[in-house]
């Protein structure tokens, strides 16, 4: 790993504990056309391959032409609420700021609408430490197509073999691999150990200041 010169994130399991607002704000447009709600738990596993995913996977299979409409309200929802329960994960900012001193290159990359991701990252970190925050853009694919990771390595002039690419889900494991990046699995977000390993981490850590040791 001695030539990791670049980290590349996942936002939503990774930088920030974003689940309970994602929940509520689908459960809430769920709710308002009168379909079943889920617990706030459960949406781990929904979460992570985009709005328009998470509302069909949340949606009864006699309802999917739903879609639509249960995006445009939990957008609307979420756009007010987004910032009621998020907060970064413990140790967080500690690691942003070490790799900052360590003059590595940092960015972020989300299946999340692009206008949320640059928002939440402007909340939660001024001034940012991200050369290059991006999320779902149209004409962009979603995670695990390696285009927009590889865009991003494009873009700072750095080899995809010298990124380090962290993330909580089988979707960032497959993104990291197609791009040629190093795998890194994180256990603090919203999936267990054994879906990381199995999507092709090539190093697993429990908690923030772990990545460090990998530098």
């Amino acid at each position: 790993m001695t030539k990791v010169r670049s980290v590349l994130f996942d936002l939503d399991g990774t930088l920030a504990d974003s689940l309970a607002d994602l929940a509520t704000a689908t459960n809430w447009a769920l709710a308002q056309l009168g379909c079943p709600t889920h617990p706030v738990e459960s949406y781990r596993y929904m979460v992570g391959d985009g709005a328009r995913e998470l509302c069909a996977r949340a949606l009864p299979a006699d309802k999917q032409g739903l879609q639509d409409e249960v995006l445009r309200r939990m957008r609307q929802h979420y756009d007010r609420h987004c910032f009621d329960l998020t907060k970064l994960y413990a140790g967080i900012p500690e690691l942003i700021s070490a790799l900052a001193r360590r003059r590595h290159r940092l960015a972020v990359l989300s299946n999340k609408p692009d206008d949320f991701t640059k928002r939440m990252i402007a909340h939660y970190f001024q001034p940012s430490p991200f050369a290059v925050v991006r999320g779902q853009l149209p004409n962009v694919p979603l995670k695990p197509d390696p285009t927009a990771a590889l865009q991003i390595a494009q873009e700072l002039g750095i080899p995809p073999a010298h990124w380090l690419y962290l993330g909580d889900t089988n979707t960032d494991m497959r993104t990291a691999r197609a791009a040629g990046m190093h795998a890194v699995g994180v256990l603090w977000g919203f999936r267990a150990r054994d879906e990381l390993v199995g999507s092709g981490a090539e190093h697993i850590v429990a908690r923030p200041e772990d990545v460090l040791a990998l530098l």
